[in-house]
């Protein structure tokens, strides 16, 4: 069992590097390949969740609270469109990975940017929210895992940093793209600038976690216990 945790904790490292590896390549490649980004960033998130099956029988009924919970996160952010930055997704996103695991959030965050987008608008910035939301996801569920988080409060407040945390991932693309011509100034200026936006996400997600993680998890528990889930 712990030889199992210990690859499973190998896979999902080996993962979160590859990742971000495939979107400074992506950035080299040029934004015109942002579908092959976001494509190998799938890929990778579907072999890292799969990576659990490794020491026992997959079920295929263990994907279906996963496709649920990313229509639910992609729908959430069609739901508030008119509200800038005031999204469910990354609460969503989070409390698939207490329930799921580390491997299931950071599947989740990824399919969630990536169909959302489809009404937000595809593009260069898509690989960088997939890996944001995944790293979200995926964080949250280690976290919660090893009982870092385990209270409303405690996950309040990893919601609030999330929320910082994603924008400060998202503002590397641009970054990545002006890498010769970044200035310490201007670096700057890119990162306070989004402090407002960034600020308004960190605050809708305590929100939504206030007052959706504890019933949705208690929910998901359930789910675990009655179709033997995750097991």
């Amino acid at each position: 069992m712990e030889l199992s945790k210990l690859k499973s904790v190998k896979a999902s490292i080996i993962s979160i590097l590859l990742s971000f590896i495939i979107l400074l390549f992506g950035v080299k490649i040029g934004d015109r390949n942002y579908w092959f980004v976001s494509m190998s960033l799938i890929i990778l998130a579907i072999w890292l969740f799969f990576s659990l099956f490794e020491s026992r029988k997959p079920r295929a009924r263990e994907i279906v609270p996963i496709a649920v919970m990313s229509a639910i996160a992609a729908i959430g952010r069609f739901a508030f469109a008119m509200l800038p930055q005031f999204k469910p997704v990354a609460a969503i996103v989070i409390i698939t990975g207490m329930s799921f695991g580390p491997e299931a959030g950071f599947l989740t965050g990824a399919v969630s940017a990536l169909v959302s987008n489809f009404f937000f608008g595809q593009g260069p910035w898509t690989p960088w929210q997939m890996f944001a939301f995944g790293v979200l996801g995926f964080l949250a569920g280690l976290l919660y895992k090893y009982k870092i988080i385990k209270n409303k409060l405690s996950i309040c407040i990893f919601g609030g940093i999330a929320g910082y945390l994603y924008g400060f991932i998202v503002n590397l693309w641009i970054v990545s793209t002006q890498l010769n011509d970044i200035t310490k100034e201007r670096l700057m200026t890119i990162y306070i600038s989004s402090i407002p936006f960034d600020t308004i996400h960190a605050v809708s997600t305590i929100l939504f976690l206030f007052i959706l993680a504890m019933p949705m998890k208690e929910k998901m528990e359930r789910l675990k216990i009655k179709y033997g889930l995750f097991r």
